[in-house]
């Protein structure tokens, strides 16, 4: 090549830059300046002045002075770099890929003339670089920077399809890992219970991918996509004119939208875009669009000068993702000195004219409707999307980019003796080893910066630290504040990674300060549970009532649950109450009655027996077997008291003796019965003549047959107890609301043989006595016992299905009611007619009127 290549001047010239020298420099490429260039044809030689009208975005020139603030602080301070000043040379990305390439090139070699490999004015090559605003630009800017391997450190976040760092990568960057954002989106959501989102992304591969992997990951948390929008992509900032309609459309939809939460990926362009379409609001047309706008880490109130009438209040109550950021102290001091005049600065000129609305005198624009620029307007009487006093999120980021790089050059042992050397050779040549050296220092830096935070990178290059979450309260003025509401840091301790203070949030007005609700239906109350939708999303649903016996005790609940087996379901099913203890006990009202009716019968047989026993030589007591009189009385007075074994709180002795007790007494009644009735066939067949009976009429007989019908109900009661004997137990599913205390009959075959086995007995009983019912005696019992036994089994016949179809206590009283009712039937029909002749008609009671009613 010629040397005559570097001599000749470049045709195209640059006039957005900054440079300040030092004995290293670092480079940066910021985005502030949308510019409008001549299309290069080729078939003509280009112009001398490739930009031909620029519109700044004035917030982000405080990215210039940051770094201006931070190479100050560094020069000033021995402790870092001692006798080693440190410049800066700035060229601006133009938001343009051509432009990016192109000033990254002259970064690294002229500024005169490019030429790729040459340095034809001596300029000093950076040893680092700072830059870019999004993805694209960092990515343009590393594709040059990396064949150099020269340390590119960016303050914008990546799609990890984008860019994966390994251990030869030379970009940086001083922000996390956007996945944390996809985490902490999804995790914000669920804290307030927002389950029906919007997406809003740019139609571009980046938008496109950063919806795609949202929504699968809200799929996931049972979170719907309501709707994603797709911005229209555009070529610069000027095209958002020819967009303007798609942008109309838009915002009717948003305003016609009845989702109150938009997730937004807050790059430069979609946050533009944003802004614009919120702001062709037709108040006479349009309903307000009032929305919670949760956004990424890039998201601010910047907007480029021609938008000055954009209001910001439809973004009030925002909720932003933030790369960690505090006050820088002395910033704001910095910002108030800022020199307009300035020559070395390219870039304030235009930043302080548009921003204010000026002109200085001699600028080649004729615009007579603007004001003259002093030099002394207040950089903090801008509103919030022009400018802010206070460091942004980005600059700060920028500002701690600065430091890394210095104390990795610090560490890399720059001092006044070997910096000569270096600074003279290598520095100045090719960039090489030399900046290979400073990858492994640039890696490993771990710091506190002056405003006392951590910064080091994690081994994928990237800020080892989480996201800030950030409120947004905008005023009247176009003024805004930024309030810090959360975190979400996945490096903190297990169950620490997400917070948020939600009653520090400012919401937007239409809210009235509640958290808003995101659902595609209302809640479903408790009480109820969700039905899916056919054909809907499965965030929309109707919601049903629980079942009997089901409970939902929180809202929106997918399924109804049941209760613990002790508790049971309210009346609205959203929760459960305590089961009663359900057992038949004395202090009851049933219980009470019963109780006084068995021994109201029991005393009433004591009293018969009474009877019998003090007019025992009566014929009337002696007909019919007296012994099996007193027998039969004493088995009822004993059947009348059994019954009370059946009230109180079960235990293991009552349950014991219950059936048992109440088998084998009725056994002996109803064999006493069925004695006194064989006694009587016998008595009356025996007074025939010739006749073998004789023998059998005694109380022998009959007394055998009261044992032995007796011990087989006894050996089955104790077959009973010694196999599968009953116990106490607790049944918690017969009755809804109660837990039956009872006694667990443990064999139920054997407790229907006890039963049976008594009916066999009262059967046979009824069959002897039906059949002698019309014998010729005076006193004969047969038709007594006739009806008594009707009574009997007509009690047990009925006991059996009533005793099945009811449950707990009042299954006892079933049982009660029978054992009382079938021996006060017993008690009434045999000795009721006896009882009144010996009382009320003593004359019947005496031999002469048996003989006489006998003949």
């Amino acid at each position: 090549m010629s040397p005559s290549m570097c001599t000749t001047s470049d045709q195209l010239q640059l006039q957005y830059q900054y440079y300040q020298p030092g004995d290293l420099e670092i480079g940066e490429i910021t985005s502030q300046l949308f510019s409008v260039a001549d299309t290069v044809t080729f078939k003509e030689h280009p112009k001398t002045k490739l930009v031909q009208e620029v519109v700044t975005i004035p917030k982000n020139y405080q990215h210039v002075l940051s770094m201006m603030f931070a190479v100050r602080e560094i020069n000033e301070n021995p402790k870092i770099l001692p006798n080693v000043s440190l410049g800066f040379h700035i060229y601006d990305s133009h938001f343009d890929a051509r432009m990016t390439y192109r000033n990254t090139v002259n970064l690294l070699f002229s500024q005169s003339r490019t030429v790729l490999n040459y340095n034809c004015d001596g300029q000093k090559i950076p040893v680092a670089v700072i830059g870019g605003l999004d993805s694209e630009i960092s990515l343009y800017m590393d594709t040059i920077l990396g064949i150099y391997k020269i340390p590119q450190v960016t303050y914008c976040s990546f799609a990890p399809i984008e860019h994966e760092i390994t251990q030869l990568s030379s970009l940086y960057r001083m922000v996390p890992n956007e996945e944390y954002q996809y985490t902490g989106i999804v995790k914000l959501l669920l804290h307030f219970q927002w389950k029906w989102v919007g997406i809003i992304v740019q139609r571009d591969e980046k938008g496109e991918k950063f919806g795609e992997t949202l929504a699968h990951m809200l799929s996931q948390s049972s979170i719907c996509t309501a709707f994603t929008v797709r911005t229209p992509i555009q070529g610069n900032l000027f095209d958002i004119f020819n967009l303007l309609e798609p942008y109309h459309n838009l915002t009717i939809f948003l305003s016609e939208s009845s989702v109150n939460i938009c997730v937004v990926r807050g790059d430069t362009h979609t946050m533009l875009d944003v802004q614009l379409v919120l702001n062709l609001l037709e108040s006479d047309t349009m309903k307000p669009i009032s929305k919670v706008w949760v956004t990424t880490a890039h998201w601010d109130f910047s907007i480029a000068t021609f938008q000055r009438a954009l209001d910001v209040h439809v973004f009030h109550g925002a909720l932003s993702f933030a790369s960690p950021s505090s006050e820088v102290r002395g910033f704001t001091n910095f910002l108030q000195i800022l020199n307009p005049l300035s020559d070395l600065d390219g870039f304030i000129k235009d930043f302080w004219e548009q921003a204010f609305n000026c002109l200085f005198p001699g600028t080649d624009v004729h615009q007579e409707s603007k004001d003259i620029c002093t030099g002394e307007e207040k950089p903090e009487s801008l509103p919030g999307p022009f400018f802010e006093m206070s460091m942004t999120g980005q600059s700060y980021s920028i500002y701690n980019a600065l430091y890394a790089v210095a104390y990795a050059l610090h560490s890399m042992g720059f001092s006044k003796v070997n910096h000569r050397a270096m600074a003279v050779g290598d520095l100045l040549q090719l960039p090489t080893s030399k900046h290979l050296q400073l990858h492994p220092f640039l890696r490993s830096i771990s710091f506190n910066n002056t405003a006392g935070d951590q910064v080091s990178f994690d081994e994928k290059g990237e800020l080892a630290a989480g996201f800030d979450i950030v409120n947004w309260i905008t005023f009247p003025n176009k003024s805004f504040t930024k309030v810090k509401v959360g975190r979400m840091d996945p490096h903190s301790p297990p169950g620490r990674e997400f917070f948020i203070d939600e009653t520090i949030i400012t919401w937007y007005s239409s809210f009235n300060q509640v958290v808003p609700l995101a659902v595609c239906n209302d809640y479903c109350h408790p009480g109820f549970r969700k039905q899916k939708k056919e054909g809907e999303p499965f965030c929309c649903y109707t919601c049903v009532l629980c079942p009997e016996g089901k409970i939902s005790p929180q809202k929106d609940m997918n399924d109804c649950g049941n209760c613990p087996e002790d508790q049971y379901p309210n009346k609205e099913r959203n929760q459960c109450l305590p089961k009663k203890i359900n057992f038949l006990s004395f202090n009851e009202p049933l219980g009470i009655s019963w109780a006084v009716l068995a021994l109201s019968l029991s005393l009433t047989t004591a009293l018969v027996l009474g009877i019998f026993i003090k007019h025992r030589n009566t014929p009337i007591v002696k007909a019919n077997n007296r012994n099996l009189t007193y027998c039969l009385l004493v088995s009822l007075f004993l059947c009348f008291l059994c019954s009370l074994l059946f009230i109180s709180h079960p235990s293991i002795l009552n349950c014991q003796l219950r059936q048992t007790a109440f088998g084998i007494i009725f056994s002996v009644a109803v064999s006493s019965v069925l004695a006194k009735t064989i006694t009587v066939v016998l008595a009356f067949m025996a007074t025939k003549p010739d006749s073998t009976l004789r023998r059998w009429v005694g109380n022998r007989f009959a007394n055998s047959i009261v044992l032995c019908c007796s011990c087989i109900q006894a050996g089955i009661s104790m077959v009973w107890l010694c196999t599968d004997r009953p116990f106490p137990d607790f049944d918690m599913h017969s009755l809804p609301q109660e837990i039956v205390v009872e006694c667990n009959e443990g064999s139920s075959n054997m407790f229907y043989y006890v039963l049976g086995y008594l009916g066999i007995l009262a059967l046979v009983s009824f069959i002897v006595a039906f059949f002698a019912r019309k014998l010729p005696n005076s006193f004969n019992e047969a038709k007594f016992i006739t009806f008594s036994m009707l009574a009997f089994c007509s009690v047990w016949l009925s006991f059996v299905p009533a005793y099945l179809s009811t449950k707990g206590k009042y299954m006892v009283a079933v049982e009660i009611f029978s054992i009382l009712a079938s021996s006060a039937g017993l008690l009434a029909c045999i000795f009721s007619p006896k009882v009144y002749i010996i009382i009320l008609r003593p004359e019947l009671n005496c031999k002469e009127q048996l003989i006489r009613r006998n003949k």
